[in-house]
């Protein structure tokens, strides 16, 4: 394997762009719902150890993603690299477990000096029975995949996505569903539509701006608000099904448990047509395949944190 500086001696040699952990703790949401369904994706065995995807470009130009065992130098590279330092991935031989075509996620940037990004040419030996070219998501469009990264997004901005909210909006105790409180809105017609070209969420309750331009974030009560989260069937399908993983520990990876601060984890849980993010120590977040761009926001109530603390004592840690 090459770095990206590095002159291309051969078209065998890849020219590492970037990288991604798939190990229980942390992997690609586009993938799965866990640990299991995003290696299931890459046709991989779910080992406990985990796996490291480095992306890059052949000398022709070519897509590939290479799946190493060695999980470590994958992370200590993805750490250089967010603090902004250089590091040279270069994964030894011996690690490869095998080479995929294509990309598996969205990659901004190309290798110097090759032509442009493309699929590999079929192998001939494999005479049509290669797999085929592993392709992102569609972001033009509503789906499983953007909707994990929707709750990735707003696990990566929690104070950004929190502000958005108005605490006052939240019902009072004894409200709604008993034991909980809740909060937010339908958005307009033009924000969700909004939502769905970019494949980003908007809050409930988030309208366009009066110029035309993008929404500005309101909390939960503002005009055309009125959809409470826990009356919303979806949300509650979600909390029960949430709750059910306490009682039966669900697959590797669906229940992800970060830091924070302090005093407090970040939350990530996912099921079938659902994705929770969540502070441990503030309100609840829910994004559904049912209710394309949207974000249900939950509050706290009596039994949102012990939902919560059961949950992350259940969540798969990074090491």
């Amino acid at each position: 394997m090459a770095g990206t500086d590095d002159m291309v001696a051969d078209d065998d040699a890849l020219l590492v762009l970037t990288a991604a952990l798939l190990t229980p703790a942390r992997f690609p949401s586009v993938l799965g719902d866990d640990y299991v369904a995003a290696c299931r994706a890459l046709a991989l065995e779910p080992y406990e150890e985990g796996y490291g995807l480095v992306l890059g470009q052949d000398g022709t130009g070519a897509r590939w993603t290479v799946v190493v065992e060695d999980v470590s130098l994958v992370a200590v590279a993805i750490s250089a690299w967010d603090c902004g330092m250089e590091y040279d991935l270069s994964p030894d031989d011996r690690s490869v477990v095998c080479a995929l075509p294509g990309w598996p996620l969205d990659v901004a940037v190309a290798a110097p000096g090759v032509p442009a990004p493309h699929d590999p040419l079929p192998d001939p030996a494999a005479e049509g029975g290669g797999p085929a070219p592993l392709t992102p998501p569609d972001t033009g469009s509503w789906g499983p995949a953007q909707r994990r990264l929707g709750a990735d997004e707003i696990a990566a901005r929690w104070v950004d996505w929190r502000e958005r909210i108005d605490d006052s909006a939240f019902a009072r105790p004894g409200e709604g569903r008993p034991g909980e409180t809740e909060g937010g809105g339908a958005r307009s017609g033009e924000a969700a539509a909004a939502a769905s070209r970019t494949g980003t969420p908007a809050p409930a309750g988030h309208r366009e701006a009066d110029d035309g331009g993008p929404g500005t974030a309101e909390g939960p009560g503002t005009e055309g608000a009125g959809l409470h989260s826990l009356q919303h069937p979806g949300v509650r399908r979600a909390l029960e099904e949430a709750r059910a993983y306490i009682r039966t520990p669900p697959p590797p990876g669906r229940i992800r448990s970060a830091f924070a601060t302090a005093d407090a984890r970040t939350l990530r849980a996912d099921g079938p047509g659902w994705s929770l993010v969540a502070r441990t120590d503030d309100i609840a977040f829910i994004l559904l395949d049912e209710t394309p761009g949207e974000v249900l926001p939950v509050g706290r109530g009596p039994e949102l944190p012990g939902l919560l603390k059961a949950l992350d004592e259940l969540a798969v840690r990074p090491s």
